[in-house]
């Protein structure tokens, strides 16, 4: 390990030589890499985190660039997925740092296996389902996570030290009701992803170090445009169905074969087992249908007023519905029941 890499963060009392020597022996997970997932992954990888496992079931499009910091047009152009662009330019950065990019769906039935054996997750996802479910499995295995949501200029956190502090479901026993804001439906600023991301990762480096003294222990909220800020002091309640009594329904309920991605007028469909599908053989199939674009990774086809991106593992993404009605009519009817 070349010292002279971290001698600046070396010099920072709390970490010093001892403290980037606990970092190199540490093991983080990153579900999503979006926004908060990119900042998330450039802060701890320039860090000398050991092992960055990065876990996203998307593609890089040209309207991430203004705030997604890992990617460029190139990887737009290219289609990459966002795991497959993240892990290459992460390399680059620091080549002492094992990045790992998992082109995937976090879902019930492999959630436990990715982060189980890791010292922290750091949750970079878009939707309530996807972090009940980080928080039944983190609960479960004990494993630290950082909770993160950011729209507009306004960012949240959370730390959740599983039996120790609140957890997800303590503070939200059940998902917000009512309509709410997104970033495709207000905006995003990138400033805004920028704070989320560094109390987050600030946290996971106070945990692999082994600080947990340090951690703010709140619930933080930041708007930067208005310049509104809070910090509340959430206690564990005593009949939380996950932290305390450890019954985990989200996770047992089994993965959903669809799901509406946050503001894309898109639908995920995967089916229940994993497919292994041959690529070449469906673009020459699809290319009947419509223009098709293919990679190692993926392939993207445009069908009138639809587009089916495909996965070698059976998923696929439809762009151009939220209805998962009409978007298993077209799984079925391009790919096969």
């Amino acid at each position: 390990m070349e010292s002279g890499k971290y001698s600046r963060q070396i010099l920072f009392p709390p970490i010093g030589a001892e403290g980037q020597a606990k970092l190199r022996q540490s093991k983080v997970v990153i579900l999503g890499c979006g926004a908060l997932g990119t900042a998330q992954a450039n802060a701890l990888v320039r860090a000398g985190v050991g092992t960055v496992r990065i876990v996203d079931r998307d593609f890089v499009e040209e309207s991430n660039l203004q705030r997604q910091m890992l990617f460029d047009e190139a990887d737009a152009r290219a289609n990459l997925p966002k795991a497959v662009a993240a892990e290459r330019k992460l390399r680059q950065i620091n080549s002492d740092v094992h990045v790992e990019g998992i082109v995937a769906d976090a879902d019930s039935s492999n959630i436990e296996e990715f982060i189980e054996g890791f010292h922290a997750v750091l949750d970079a996802t878009d939707n309530f389902e996807s972090r009940y479910l980080l928080n039944d499995a983190a609960v479960k295995l004990g494993v630290p996570w950082i909770y993160g949501a950011v729209v507009a200029s306004y960012a949240a956190t959370m730390t959740i030290l599983p039996g120790r502090t609140a957890c997800l479901a303590c503070v939200f026993p059940k998902a917000p009701l009512g309509i709410h804001e997104t970033c495709d439906t207000v905006g995003v600023i990138g400033p805004a992803v920028s704070w989320g991301a560094a109390v987050q990762s600030t946290e996971a480096l106070k945990i692999l170090l082994g600080r947990e003294a340090d951690l703010h222990g709140s619930l933080l909220a930041y708007d930067l445009w208005s310049n509104r800020f809070q910090q509340i002091k959430i206690a564990r309640d005593p009949q939380c169905r996950v932290c305390v009594a450890h019954e985990f329904a989200v996770l047992e309920q089994g993965a959903s074969s669809h799901v509406s991605m946050c503001g894309r007028d898109s639908v995920q469909i995967h089916q229940p087992e994993s497919r292994a599908l041959d690529l070449s053989a469906l673009k020459t199939r699809l290319e009947r249908f419509g223009p098709v674009l293919a990679n190692d990774f993926l392939l993207k086809c445009s069908l009138d007023t639809y587009e089916l991106t495909v996965f070698p593992d059976g998923r696929v993404i439809v762009k151009g519905t939220q209805d998962p009605a009409v978007a298993r009519g077209l799984y079925a009817r391009y790919i096969g029941a």
